[in-house]
């Protein structure tokens, strides 16, 4: 029989929006649905208002998920910054913070400023608040708000994240890697039609967030996406954070390509730096982006033959055209052609504000989710 927290999913993922509509799609009998949707009511969670158009008889009101009554936290953590906003729970940003913060500096003290623009933001919005979503440029074991073995994250293994986070605001903190929450950000936002979607995101790092059917997918222990430690064979000499040699992420990220500038005499530290060059035209940086794309092509030619994807997102300090062309340039030429002739690879934003929506989403099918509010209102 179906539940309250059901008929709430069905109204919040716009499969019904009248009583009518819930009570076919249902089965229940009126005065079960109607007692159903009173407890909703009282909790806060549905509210009722609107008239469809009547062909005869009583109009219909419409019933809707009432997004305003609790705020979401969010956070996007990468390498050196940080953003941080409150939304409602239909991702409607209320207000944000953002700032230089670097992630290598450890967990306590980025989590402590965290909190602090979480205080702040939470003062603002004047809501209870419902979850808390935090993205993180490492891996994250699914089910756990901690990350696991990171390459740039030192002191971060295994750190209890929701610990620090949850019992300050009373909410459950959810945390997922970076690419994953971009993805689902650029899923639920841009291409919601998409039944197969890959983020690429190409900072200090590579990672790739993968969504199928509508749902992040994350492997068994979310290692999914990790296309940065792909080792290139041409490439032994290349050390990876990681401990190993000719990683993907060795060769083609933001990372090695500032070195490889600063032995040019170009000094560059970090895949932001190297983005300023491009964009000032600097000969060598523009040089190295293709390269780097077209070696980021290869191995995504493989990964668009086992997914294929409707639609490829890079995004990330390196989400520029001349990095794309050389994306697109491989590619296509490497790829099965049956897995390309529907695929759209675009350029994607550097990644916070997709992955704070990412994070919000995520805390929000949690939290409403159906078993999550029959718990809340038995």
């Amino acid at each position: 029989m179906t539940s309250a927290g059901e008929l709430l999913q069905l109204v919040r993922t716009g499969q019904a929006s009248t009583r009518k509509a819930l009570q076919a799609r249902s089965g229940l009998s009126r005065s079960t649905l109607t007692a159903r949707l009173e407890q909703l009511q009282t909790a806060g969670l549905l509210a009722e208002g609107g008239q469809e158009d009547s062909t005869g008889g009583r109009p219909a009101r419409y019933l809707r998920f009432d997004d305003e009554h609790a705020v979401v936290l969010a956070a996007s953590i990468d390498t050196t910054h940080a953003e941080a906003a409150v939304t409602d729970l239909a991702g409607r940003v209320l207000a944000r913070r953002a700032g230089p913060l670097r992630v290598a500096d450890g967990p306590e003290p980025v989590l402590d400023r965290i909190a602090e623009w979480f205080e702040a933001l939470r003062a603002e919005a004047g809501r209870p608040v419902c979850g808390v979503g935090v993205s993180v440029p490492g891996p994250v074991e699914p089910g756990r708000a901690r990350v696991t073995r990171p390459p740039i994250m030192p002191g971060w293994d295994g750190y209890p994240i929701d610990a620090h986070l949850g019992a300050r605001f009373g909410a459950p903190v959810l945390v997922d890697n970076d690419a994953n929450l971009m993805a689902l950000g650029e899923h639920r936002t841009r291409y919601p039609e998409s039944a197969a979607l890959v983020v690429v995101k190409v900072s200090t790092g590579i990672g790739a967030g993968l969504v199928l059917g509508g749902e992040v997918y994350r492997g068994i222990d979310g290692g999914a996406g990790d296309i940065g430690h792909i080792r290139l064979p041409e490439h032994p000499e290349a050390r990876c954070l990681c401990g190993s040699h000719g990683c993907l992420a060795a060769v083609a990220g933001g990372g090695a390509l500032a070195a490889r500038l600063t032995e040019l005499g170009l000094p560059t530290t970090s895949g932001s730096g190297v983005r300023d060059r491009i964009t000032a035209g600097e000969p060598a940086a523009v040089r190295l982006a293709e390269v780097a794309g077209r070696q980021v092509g290869e191995v995504l030619a493989t990964l668009v033959c086992v997914v294929n994807p409707g639609v490829v997102v890079i995004a990330g300090d390196l989400a520029e055209p001349h990095f794309v062309a050389g994306v697109r340039e491989v590619l296509y030429r490497r790829a099965l052609p049956r897995a390309t002739q529907h695929l759209r690879v675009e350029i994607g934003g550097r990644g916070e504000g997709m992955a704070v929506r990412g994070a919000v989403s995520m805390v929000v099918d949690a939290v409403f989710a159906p078993d999550a509010v029959d718990r809340r209102l038995a």
